[in-house]
């Protein structure tokens, strides 16, 4: 579907030729097609206005559809609009007008400026420079947010009836500063499954076996958990897994000028390897397994 992003797809699903593995893979924050007029309208310039982009999440697991899994990707940016927020989460300040009712004007994440419609990017930078108007609010959710997650939902629901599970690896990138609250450590991965809400035990424990076994610091929860995404599609005890992944960008691009290093490759090379072994792995378990119905 074309539309805010200058006849570029608001998103798109890579297919497999073929889906053989019970997974689907999604990155919602790696978009970089900015409005133009979402741009004239920013306190921020062209560089600005990209820190809080997921940076080539969607390339670092472009294989997903060559080991049989479907990628779903936005080529809308997060700056626009976050899908990994409730549909309605949104800061009353940034609208000329009151908004409906049943918008959740009180979460952490609107106070923090981070809503469906985020009013910053990264650590306190203003994006507009004017108020929204409250339909021109409104519109964002019903056209590109709405229709993204009916779209996440098909192909978990049609993951789950071909193989009597699905498990939803959601995408994301985080800061190189970030580091494990009391020590030094920085870790290059962060898998969030809600505190072991959102996704069997199992599943956590193995991504983070097998990250570890290529080399790199894994840890669970902490920081970061797993957003809406993650909470929402996870349900284990149906056979629905969801695990949200965040890959440390230090790892893979200059952080100031958002340009890929050297090895940007090699850790692709990587990430396709954990998807290999996450997705043999599930393949031990079938549908009347722990995995299935924990």
């Amino acid at each position: 579907m074309g539309g805010v992003t200058g006849g570029i797809d608001l998103f798109e699903v890579r297919e497999p030729t073929s889906q053989t593995i019970p997974f689907v893979f999604n990155s919602p924050h790696s978009g970089r097609h900015y409005p133009a007029q979402f741009l004239s309208e920013s306190r921020l310039d062209e560089m600005g206005i990209r820190r809080s982009e997921d940076h080539y999440v969607d390339e670092l697991f472009s294989h997903a559809p060559n080991l049989g899994a479907p990628l779903l990707l936005a080529h809308f940016p997060r700056a626009y609009l976050d899908v990994n927020r409730e549909p309605y989460e949104l800061d009353p300040r940034m609208f000329d007008g009151a908004l409906p009712p049943y918008v959740n004007i009180g979460s952490m994440r609107v106070a923090g400026g981070l809503g469906t419609i985020p009013r910053i990017v990264a650590e306190n930078m203003e994006i507009y420079r004017r108020r929204l108007t409250v339909e021109e609010g409104i519109s964002r959710i019903e056209t590109i947010y709405k229709p993204y997650h009916a779209c996440l939902r098909r192909l978990i629901a049609r993951t789950h009836a071909a193989f009597g599970m699905s498990v939803l690896i959601d995408c994301h990138s985080m800061p190189g500063n970030i580091r494990l609250s009391g020590s030094d450590i920085r870790p290059d991965f962060i898998i969030g499954d809600r505190y072991g809400t959102s996704a069997a035990a199992e599943l956590s424990r193995a991504a983070m076996y097998f990250l570890e076994g290529l080399g790199f610091t894994a840890v669970r929860n902490k920081p970061y958990a797993g957003g809406f995404i993650t909470e929402h599609y996870g349900r284990p005890v149906r056979g629905l897994h969801a695990l949200q992944i965040e890959i440390n960008r230090a790892l893979y691009i200059d952080e100031v000028t958002l340009k890929k290093r050297p090895d940007f490759d090699d850790l692709a090379r990587a990430l396709t390897e954990f998807m290999g072994s996450m997705a043999d792995y599930a393949a031990e378990f079938g549908p009347d397994s722990a995995l299935a119905a924990e």
